[in-house]
């Protein structure tokens, strides 16, 4: 039900006034099908719901980041707002597709904040059960997108944030395969 009354709340598409709101509406979404993943697999602990609710705040903070460039092309830009105007950016820079130092410092605080939820949620790694682990392994593709957007030097715009990583799936399998998220 949460993620239903979530979800009627941002049916009126109204971009996010900071970024607690944007956390609030990722640990209303995505974090509740953490957890429900998680009492699929039989699990019960503390750690692993803290763990996967920092993990649900970056995944809908990374949504958040890799919509942005198809929301713009709509018209429509859902970046928490106090961020942008720290940076003195609005959201017709984002539609314009605007790749001043601004709008990257935009980019970059933001992404910084789903960096620390999955920094966070990986200092639970040994105290989470294992059996937890297969729920938790979205953070290889959160990684992955997060180190992209460093490399084009948080240009939400550049072509290569939209191509498909080959090699996910091998660094998925590699990361079951040691047991970690």
């Amino acid at each position: 039900m949460k993620i239903i009354d979530e979800r009627e709340k941002n049916l009126d598409d109204k971009a996010y006034r900071n970024i607690q709101e944007l956390e609030n509406y990722a640990e209303n979404t995505q974090s509740v099908l953490l957890y429900l993943t998680l009492e699929i697999l039989g699990v019960k602990d503390l750690h692993a719901d803290h763990a996967a609710s920092h993990i649900g705040k970056a995944q809908g903070i990374v949504t958040c980041l890799r919509a942005t460039p198809y929301h713009g092309s709509r018209r429509r830009v859902f970046l928490p707002m106090d961020i942008c105007m720290l940076h003195g950016v609005s959201q017709e820079d984002f539609l314009r597709k605007n790749q001043d130092k601004n709008v990257r410092d935009v980019i970059y605080d933001i992404a910084s904040q789903a960096h620390l939820h999955l920094k966070h949620a990986r200092s639970f790694h040994k105290s989470v059960p294992v059996k937890a682990f297969p729920a938790f392994l979205q953070t290889v593709a959160l990684e992955d997108y997060l180190k992209k957007i460093q490399r084009v030097d948080f240009d939400i715009f550049h072509p290569s944030l939209q191509q498909k990583n080959s090699l996910l799936p091998l660094s998925l399998y590699i990361q079951s395969w040691r047991n970690r998220y």
